[in-house]
């Protein structure tokens, strides 16, 4: 294909819907037959990048390989495709207004009144025709952030609009609405869609495609009824179903034709459909796996969005090795030595999760204590890792004051500590340790093991490191530093040779896992959890 192609994906009637999903499924069906695809992500809210929300506001942060904050949805463009995002994917009104607010302050208008259309929107449209612009990808797929009627989100809708009428043949619009079930009426209604659409085209876009997001099956009748009162073909009403796994997603998309009616809209020759064999493999191993393992997550953010990596990796992780992975949310807030036994004895395997500040850590330290003395399978992530670290500190160093300068800036035994460039930061965001570094794994660990490399790069988003002042004495002691940074020394992993699996890294590893490339440390995790449930049910068996 000569020109790139632009897909423009928006939402109606309600949030959550599923774009990010649908976004990335049509990526992956894209990418099955051969085409070169990236998926960007415009979102509303004013913050730059979402690096300084709370998770409840927004869910996790996904950090790139480049070092950007940014929404969660990222992580599922990264884990259907295989693609790796960049700053470009993610762009915030914030950003937007800020690149031409320094224009402004520059004098790059020329003394023009800066208004929202021409300038806001030109900018919009500068960062939607960003990548296309590169010459490297043969479509790419723009989601909007919120839902059509939202105040903050006209900007983006009035340059799809400008962007659909210059683009011509080589721009569609795919809008994702919701059709209710009304259970005292026994009926499906579509008047909300109509209205979205309506909304839609009052905006000057006419949507091309509808996908219908819907809990009950959707008949012929009623799909031609919002064919016709939306002015769309019929072959271009697909609905989403409620499903088992967002995993399915591709596969019943493909099979109601959405990638068919995308190329046909775009005049592209459609040939014949791929089989998505290995994603197929992937889902027949993921329906096969009956027997349950029990991972726990010790963490502060009681919602699953908060770690939705992480449940990710673990459940690619499950697959993998023939199991489905169980979650269990145990709350670090509420965790103390009298009832850790309680919530984490039946676990198969623990995973301390990463966060900020002071709030739940004792709790965190509580589970690593009784993790690493039980020799439960424990995998520790960032702030999880120096938890890890600082219980040692205390139970086995024998510094019981041990901490980090984040939670006690006057201990004497800081075993993690601010990086030397941190020191006088005050801007919040976007300022920490962010994106790709590389790794050497020392030969011969339980890491080396997993990742079978001594050479790794993976994705960091913290402040606070291992204080290496310290780190003769923890090796000394029984707690081995197996991963460092080549250029800085920085200790990014350790681990416990004397256990079966506790381990921790400084890193995010869960920004790396996809669904056809599952990350080496999970399936480690994973299949030791299972191994050592398997163990326990032999010696109960043989002490019955």
């Amino acid at each position: 294909m000569a020109e790139t192609k632009y897909i423009f994906v928006t939402g109606g009637v309600a949030s959550s819907l599923g774009k990010g999903i649908i976004s990335s499924s049509i990526g992956k069906l894209l990418q099955a037959r051969g085409y070169n695809i990236t998926i960007q992500k415009f979102d509303p809210y004013i913050n730059i990048d979402p690096g300084t929300l709370n998770p409840y506001e927004h869910g996790e942060c996904y950090v790139t390989i480049d070092g950007q904050e940014t929404d969660l949805d990222l992580g599922h463009y990264e884990r259907f495709t295989g693609i790796q995002t960049t700053k470009a994917n993610n762009i915030t009104t914030g950003r937007i207004y800020q690149s031409v607010i320094d224009k402004e302050r520059r004098g790059d208008y020329l003394g023009k009144t800066i208004q929202v259309v021409p300038h806001i929107t030109d900018e919009i449209k500068r960062d939607m025709k960003f990548l296309g612009a590169k010459g490297t990808y043969d479509f790419v797929i723009t989601e909007i952030g919120g839902t059509v009627g939202d105040i903050e989100g006209l900007p983006f809708l009035e340059a799809i609009r400008q962007l659909k009428w210059e683009f011509g043949k080589n721009a569609v619009c795919v809008h994702l609405t919701y059709v209710p079930y009304l259970a005292a009426a026994g009926e499906l209604k579509t008047k909300p869609t109509q209205h979205s659409v309506k909304e839609l085209q009052s905006l000057g876009i006419q949507p091309d495609i509808l996908v219908l997001r819907a809990e009950h099956e959707l008949s012929e009748s009623l799909r031609r009824k919002v064919a016709s009162f939306c002015n769309v073909d019929k072959d271009c009403v697909v609905q989403s179903l409620d499903l088992p796994s967002i995993y399915e997603v591709p596969v019943k998309m493909q099979e109601q034709g959405l990638d068919t009616a995308i190329l046909r809209k775009l005049q592209i020759p459609i040939g014949e459909t791929p089989g998505l064999g290995p994603w197929r493999n992937f889902l027949e191993r993921r329906r096969n796996a009956t027997e349950i393992v029990d991972i726990a997550l010790v963490g502060k953010y009681d919602l699953q969005d908060a770690y939705k990596s992480i449940l990710e990796s673990l459940s690619q992780a499950g697959t993998y090795n023939d199991y489905k992975v169980k979650t269990h949310f145990v709350n670090s807030e509420k965790l103390t030595q009298e009832n850790v036994a309680e919530k984490l004895e039946c676990m198969d395997g623990v995973v301390i999760c990463p966060g900020f500040g002071q709030r739940g850590i004792e709790g965190k330290i509580v589970a690593a204590e009784y993790c690493r003395k039980s020799d439960k399978p424990t995998f520790g992530i960032c702030l999880g890792m120096q938890m890890m670290v600082i219980e040692y500190a205390r139970n086995v160093l024998g510094y019981e004051d041990a901490n980090s300068r984040e939670m006690d800036g006057k201990t004497p035994h800081n075993v993690i500590d601010i990086m030397e460039e941190q020191k006088n930061i005050t801007n919040m965001g976007g300022t920490m340790r962010l994106g790709g570094y590389e790794c050497i794994v020392k030969e011969g660990s339980k890491t080396f093991e997993a990742y079978q490399s001594t050479k790794i790069v993976e994705r960091h988003r913290h402040r606070y490191e291992f204080n290496n002042d310290f780190k003769s004495e923890f090796e000394s002691k029984g707690m081995a530093c197996v991963g460092l940074n080549p250029e800085s020394d920085l200790v990014e992993i350790v681990e416990v040779p004397a256990n079966t699996w506790y381990i921790g890294t400084q890193f995010h590893p869960e920004y790396s896992s996809t669904v056809l490339k599952p990350h080496p440390l999970f399936l480690s995790f994973v299949k030791t959890a299972i191994a050592k449930k398997k163990a326990c049910s032999t010696n109960s068996e043989n002490f019955l």
